[in-house]
């Protein structure tokens, strides 16, 4: 089994301004957040023999609050999130108009120049899953929204792109069946 989660809230989310690969740590509401995923985790009885997160602080930092401090968390870059180039750092509220266009229609518009694309992030992500396939144990990924969506894009290619439009909230966790 491989557990995907989003990290916690940070201020950027907040703001509503792409975070991108800006370094940001966990809002009070954020801890709180994977808190309460740790719990659940918990209380459902699952344990993880290995945990991958992306190697910035907002997710290893929930990585860490979900599985304490006596685990090995091994940083993973194809889990990082999106290059946005130009773009890291705008306000979500009043984009730029190419990246209002993008966001219209996240499948049938290119990223903006300068902005990784999303095609690269499902490759990105669906190698590193590959890789996870025939690994015994259960395993907990510590991600970002368009990673974590790249994922279930590769996993799932017949949902024509209907991940790219689903909202992820902070700490959202999804779960991967192996078998």
């Amino acid at each position: 089994m491989i557990y995907l989660v989003r990290h916690g809230e940070t201020e950027l989310n907040v703001k509503r301004v792409l975070q991108g690969r800006s370094d940001y740590p966990l809002t009070e509401t954020g801890v709180a957040q994977a808190q309460e995923v740790a719990k659940w985790f918990r209380d459902q009885g699952i344990a993880f023999d290995r945990v991958y997160s992306s190697p910035l602080v907002r997710a290893t930092q929930t990585a860490r609050i979900i599985v304490g401090d006596d685990m090995e968390i091994t940083p993973e870059p194809r889990l990082i999130e999106t290059d946005y180039g130009p773009y890291e750092g705008c306000s979500l509220s009043n984009p730029a108009p190419e990246l209002r266009y993008f966001f219209e229609d996240f499948i049938n518009h290119p990223a903006p120049e300068g902005m990784e694309q999303l095609p690269d992030v499902i490759a990105r992500v669906g190698e590193f899953l590959e890789e996870l396939r025939d690994e015994p144990g259960t395993i907990l990924l510590s991600t970002h929204a368009i990673a974590l969506k790249g994922g279930l894009e590769y996993l799932m290619p017949e949902s024509k792109g209907q991940w790219w439009n689903t909202f992820v909230s902070n700490c959202c966790v999804f779960r991967i069946d192996r078998e």
